[in-house]
């Protein structure tokens, strides 16, 4: 018999990464497969049990060295395993645990969500290692979290716990977040919500700003709007002209990104809608991204480091809530806003301390140290209670 090795698994809308470990953690080898979304994603896991079987027997091991195997999935998961529905996946009325013990001859499985499961990574592994109670929080293209409570993931009765960027931290936003709210967390602190707050700055503030020569300010009057993109991520045609991205939110949302009207230079919405001329915009340097915002700060750029400092408020109030409610070790941030380091660690903390004022002994903030491996890491972990 060989060494006992477990499998985490991390299931996005494009791949499942797929990582092999000892049972003390080493990552051993991982890998990719394509996530086939067709027909309610039905193929998904049969895709998946193959590949391991492959796997395994490609590199000489036998399936009886595996102990079992944890997936991390994004969406809510039931203590039972059910999960209701994971919109990128198209499952509805799942039990992907159990699916996959059976394709795999009845070696045990585990799932959470997805975020859970990469704070469970960072706990085992990484920039947690060592604690025993941890929150995370995952700045990317919108906000996740995780929370750790005696190294055990905290789901919920509802499968809610850990759903920190839908805390509502705003209450004058008229833009609604993908939840359905106004004022979430995500809509400031994801990449996509730090180039739209900066949109925002650039619109209404005429002062010199490194960012102009990434968007556009002069804005155009009574031009189409677009009901319900993504902010930073969908597209505009007009009049047969490139597409170029568009606002999140409904008509006459505020903030939005750049719109090629006709033969017009491309420039962005306005905040706050009509009445303003169209003029020629100055050169472009091409769109705007959340690195741009915050290398802009870094350099001591003021709006962007205006823009920074309302960042960090939105994220140290949400985190001090965090911190009076259930008082952990750490406070892990992750994601890919998190690769600015202790440079955006320093302006979250500055008001987190504020806003936490209550006492001095509370959770420090961490960066994450796994990066994209996080989630293949805590699944695994998964499997090992």
């Amino acid at each position: 018999m060989g060494e006992n090795v477990c499998l985490g698994l991390d299931v996005g809308g494009t791949s499942v990464k797929i990582g092999l470990f000892t049972v003390d953690g080493a990552l051993l080898d991982k890998w990719e497969v394509p996530t086939r979304t067709q027909e309610n994603g039905k193929y998904i896991l049969a895709d998946v049990a193959d590949s391991i079987k492959a796997r395994f027997a490609q590199s000489g091991r036998a399936m009886s060295d595996l102990v079992g195997c944890g997936i991390g999935v994004p969406g809510p998961v039931m203590p039972d395993g059910y999960v209701e529905v994971c919109v990128n996946l198209g499952w509805k009325d799942a039990y992907p645990a159990k699916e996959l013990s059976d394709l795999l001859d009845g070696v045990p499985v585990r799932c959470n969500n997805d975020a859970n499961v990469a704070a469970l990574g960072e706990l085992w592994q990484g920039g947690g290692k060592g604690y025993h109670d941890l929150v995370m929080a995952t700045l990317g293209t919108g906000v996740g979290g995780g929370i750790i409570l005696g190294d055990k993931i905290v789901s919920g009765c509802h499968g809610l716990g850990g759903e920190i960027g839908h805390f509502r931290v705003r209450r004058d936003e008229t833009e609604y977040c993908n939840c359905g709210g106004q004022g979430c967390l995500e809509q400031y602190a994801s990449a996509t919500g730090i180039v739209r707050e900066a949109r925002r700055a650039l619109a209404a503030d005429d002062r010199p700003s490194a960012l102009r020569g990434f968007e556009a300010t002069q804005a155009v009057a009574g031009g189409p709007t677009v009901d319900g993109a993504s902010a930073g991520d969908g597209t505009l045609t007009v009049d047969g002209a490139s597409a170029v991205p568009a606002a999140q939110g409904g008509e006459g949302a505020a903030g939005g990104g750049t719109l090629t009207v006709g033969d017009a230079s491309a420039v962005p919405t306005a905040q706050g809608g009509e009445g303003a001329a169209v003029s020629a915009a100055p050169p472009l340097n091409g769109v705007l991204t959340a690195k741009d915002v915050l290398d802009a700060a870094k350099e001591g750029d003021a709006l962007a480091l205006e823009v920074m400092d309302d960042v960090g408020y939105y994220l140290g109030v949400a985190f001090a809530h965090l911190a009076l409610t259930v008082d952990p070790e750490v406070i892990v941030i992750g994601g890919g806003v998190s690769k600015a380091g202790e440079f955006l660690i320093d302006i979250i903390d500055r008001h987190y301390r504020k806003s936490a004022a209550i006492s001095e002994r509370k959770a420090k903030l961490r960066l994450a140290t796994l990066g994209n491996d996080a989630g293949i890491y805590g699944a695994a972990r998964l499997i090992l209670d």
